[in-house]
């Protein structure tokens, strides 16, 4: 099997910008028939480490109920036009043209679309009539790590192929006014939108060398994360025993993905994280004995965008890039299973 290489990466987010003050101003009106469970939460807004959050819709949008079938077409047009932009920057920025791409890997877990949504935006995109599609659904904030991963493994099948990775999240159309569920505040609190996209070319030179990749799914914990499919709406899983798990079982996680990898924790030079609120955040730092304040890059992206579910950490890894990316990266990510995924990445 041939080496892959990470030839570009490219970040969308919708137009409408809220500042974190103005989101909990907003929540507090949303959530009026139910003013008591939002004010006993309402400081999560506080202490999210968030500014800012890109929303596709208007905020007005959100103080109102939506069903399903709503929710699912404003899901369908703002996926399918972040699709094409985070694509065609990508595809761009590779200095390739849409007809060279050989296969397209897409995750998205936030609507449904059936054709997927590579299939609804390839012919204007100006993808091939016969590439390759790998629609994958149900992988969470998992998916950025997940999907990379597995369109590096589809391009290094073939000698010269270039592969195509986007994904898309849409999770403020998540937002449940009429749920009792303390987590639909935090939600409320946390989420953004937000896309990414990357060109995964196999036996050429790009932005870093993509190494192997490993997964740990926990038996018994998929009441942890994820999302309940309801009337109105997806409703979101979220277990307040999140970062303490991950205090007490990412250790052991990462080091089993390691020696399934034959490294070592001492050749990871920096881990690329999805920043899934700023308690896991800390919860990484003090589960892998990484110094307070390591990962500086995790809450510049989560204080300006937000919890984006899978798109997170290829924001993350954007900036790790201009940066200047080490040696040896291990990008993770946790997502609904419960489980952890790992890409290795290693400078060109």
């Amino acid at each position: 099997m041939h080496s892959s290489s990470l030839l570009s990466l490219a970040t969308a987010v919708p137009r409408n910008r809220i500042a974190q003050p103005d989101a909990k101003e907003l929540g507090r009106r949303a959530f009026g028939g139910k003013a008591p469970l939002f004010e006993r939460l309402s400081s999560v807004f506080d202490n999210a480490g968030i500014d800012n959050r890109h929303l596709v819709a208007s905020p007005d949008w959100y103080e109102h109920g939506h069903g399903w079938a709503e929710r699912n077409s404003l899901y369908l047009q703002a996926a399918e036009q972040l699709f094409e932009e985070a694509a065609s920057a990508a595809i761009g920025k590779a200095g390739l043209v849409p007809a060279d791409i050989d296969g397209v890997v897409s995750v998205s877990t936030t609507g449904i679309a059936t054709p997927s949504l590579e299939a609804r935006v390839g012919p204007r995109l100006g993808l091939r009539p016969d590439v390759h599609r790998v629609p994958l659904f149900g992988l969470g904030c998992a998916g950025g790590v997940s999907g990379l991963a597995t369109a590096a493994r589809l391009a290094a099948g073939k000698p010269s192929s270039r592969w195509l990775f986007v994904t898309v999240e849409t999770c403020s159309i998540s937002i449940r006014l009429d749920s009792d569920d303390p987590a639909a505040v935090v939600a409320t609190a946390l989420f953004g939108d937000g896309a990414a996209a990357a060109v995964i070319g196999n036996g050429q030179p790009g932005l870093a060398k993509i190494g192997g990749s490993a997964e740990k799914l926990w038996p018994d914990t998929q009441r942890i994360m994820g999302w309940d499919i309801e009337d109105p709406g997806l409703a979101v899983v979220f277990d307040r025993a999140i970062p303490p798990f991950i205090e007490r079982e990412l250790a052991p996680a990462v080091a089993g993905m390691l020696r399934e990898l034959k490294l070592e924790s001492g050749d990871i030079a920096r881990f690329c994280c999805h920043p899934g609120g700023v308690k896991v955040i800390d919860a990484i730092e003090t589960a892998l004995e990484l110094p307070q304040g390591e990962l500086d890059i995790e809450r510049d992206v989560l204080r300006d965008f937000g919890n984006m579910s899978a798109p997170t950490v290829l924001f993350v890894l954007d900036r790790l890039l201009e940066r200047g990316i080490p040696e040896r990266v291990l990008m993770t990510a946790f997502g609904p299973g419960f489980t952890c995924a790992g890409l290795i990445l290693e400078a060109p």
